[in-house]
């Protein structure tokens, strides 16, 4: 070996080890910059429909709270007798956000003693329908009207009558 071939193999190995430092080209550097810009873009995106997706299901979740609840109340405010059910839910929801974790059965026993006439007396049961004044009452004087058209229509033997029968029929029944 002669000097001057080593001196062209340190040379190379200094070259080598330039090499190996060596910076990637602009080209792939720049597509490198904007693949991480992108990824830190979608990650930043995905993180926001995360949160909205969470104050989403948080909202929801309150909203079917706030429904089981008014459920619950109409199931024992109707078993309570509650004459004015929309009234009654509106006066206990209000007396349970007032009164934070007080007993709807409390509650509704409480109301029941302050606001009497939002629910039915016991010994003065009143039909929670009642018919209008332009409606005819088919009870009078413990018979029926059918009864009467079907008695007067055997009575008499009238077509007339027997029709006016036969339509109540119709209509009753």
């Amino acid at each position: 070996m002669k000097a001057t071939d080593s001196q062209e193999f340190v040379s190379d190995n200094t070259e080598q080890s330039t090499d190996n430092t060596k910076l990637v080209p602009v080209a792939e550097s720049i597509r490198y910059r904007r693949r991480a810009q992108s990824a830190e873009k979608q990650v930043e995106d995905l993180s926001e429909q995360l949160s909205q997706a969470k104050s989403d299901a948080a909202r929801i979740s309150e909203q079917l709270n706030e429904i089981q609840l008014e459920q619950n109340l109409i199931r024992k405010l109707t078993a309570a007798g509650t004459v004015d059910l929309e009234t009654a839910v509106l006066t206990v929801k209000a007396r349970i956000e007032s009164d934070n974790g007080a007993d709807i059965d409390d509650i509704i026993e409480q109301l029941k003693k302050e606001k009497q006439y939002l629910f039915h007396h016991k010994d003065t049961y009143a039909p929670a329908i009642k018919k209008t004044a332009g409606a005819k009452e088919r009870v009078q004087n413990s018979h029926t009207v059918l009864e009467r058209a079907a008695k007067k229509a055997a009575m008499t033997g009238s077509r007339t009558d027997l029709q006016e029968y036969l339509k109540l029929r119709r209509n009753y029944l």
